[in-house]
């Protein structure tokens, strides 16, 4: 085998169509883009689901789904992260500074996936029922911190020594 016979297969390569170079190749004075309309100008670019006039698909779909504008953003911290962590106390500073939780949003909720295996003191907005029975049973203690924003008590308040 010789490197310098090699081609490329028969009609892998074509050449580049010249337009604009005269009359008699074929494509030449308006460059194959017609006489007139918005398509022959320079500079036309079609908008984005432009159906020639034609209402586009995304309006003639009908819209689906509810977006609750009411919903709370709560950042969850799951047992098992606590699991890991040094310590016995935590917080909202507390899981901050050690990157477990980035934005509070609507405030902190501990989620019960994992196991606790350990006696730790978590405070928080919202646990779910679960969660407060593992870190009992491991000998912890929760404390829900009410929330500013809203005008009720929290449900399982413990007073701090």
């Amino acid at each position: 085998m010789n490197l310098s016979t090699l081609r490329p297969p028969a009609g892998q390569k074509h050449r580049k169509k010249r337009i604009g170079r005269g009359m008699g190749s074929g494509t030449g004075k308006t460059s194959g883009r017609g006489m007139k309309g918005a398509r022959s100008i320079s500079g036309y670019s079609i908008m984005r689901g432009f159906e020639g006039g034609q209402m586009p698909l995304h309006r003639r779909l009908p819209k689906r789904g509810f977006t609750n504008i009411f919903k709370k953003q709560f950042a969850i911290v799951n047992l098992k992260d606590l699991e890991k962590l040094p310590g016995d106390v935590f917080n909202v500073d507390r899981l901050t500074e050690l990157g477990i939780i980035n934005k509070l949003g609507d405030g902190l909720k501990v989620l019960a996936s994992g196991e606790i295996t350990r006696a730790i003191q978590v405070e928080a907005h919202i646990f779910s029922k679960t969660a407060v029975e593992k870190i009992e049973k491991a000998g912890g203690t929760v404390i829900q911190i009410a929330d500013p924003k809203a005008n009720r008590p929290a449900r399982f308040v413990k007073k701090r020594d």
